[in-house]
């Protein structure tokens, strides 16, 4: 099954996209989608939307999987993107793919073990669990990854991850899974 994961933004817009079967994650295509910083707001949501449907309709994922909004400090940020979120969405819809929502914590523990692991934390599990070879890749990509292969854990048990309640259980359960540098 093929998935695609967002991670919206209104500056950056990360989407990544897997195949999976019941044994292994394999990276497809992954990248960020930049939106020029222009005065009116509505251009900026085109762009997004335009690129979304262009990446769907080449990949042709079977399902469609994004971070919720997360409520920070500033009411503004968070209003944006829930716009951002909603021409995402609205792209999915008009390409028939099934959505699913997750929240940032949930996201964290399924690719890393614990709800409060770091941005380096989870691009360093992405990178080991899909294989990417990529050199450098900004955050907004893999996040959009770990949402893609949250959604492929969430809906499999190809795993074979033991359950833990933080970063350490999870690196004592699991230390076939964990790359000392």
């Amino acid at each position: 099954m093929r998935i695609i994961g967002i991670d919206p933004g209104t500056i950056t817009t990360g989407f990544g996209i897997i195949e999976y079967d019941r044994n292994e994650i394999k990276h497809i295509h992954s990248g960020i989608i930049s939106i020029p910083a222009v005065k009116d707001f509505a251009p900026r949501l085109q762009k997004i939307y335009d690129e979304l449907n262009l990446i769907i309709k080449k990949y042709k994922p079977d399902e469609f999987a994004l971070e919720t909004a997360f409520y920070g400090k500033n009411v503004q940020s968070a209003l944006k993107i829930g716009y951002a979120r909603g021409v995402s969405l609205l792209a999915a819809a008009h390409n028939g793919l099934p959505i699913k929502e997750y929240s940032p914590r949930e996201i964290k523990k399924a690719v890393t073990g614990s709800g409060a692991s770091t941005k380096e934390q989870v691009q360093y599990m992405i990178k080991k669990l899909t294989s990417i070879n990529k050199k450098k890749i900004k955050f907004d990509e893999t996040d959009a990854l770990a949402v893609a292969v949250c959604h492929a854990f969430k809906i499999t048990s190809l795993t074979g991850v033991k359950k833990s309640r933080n970063w350490k259980e999870f690196v004592e359960a699991n230390p076939d899974r964990v790359v000392h540098p």
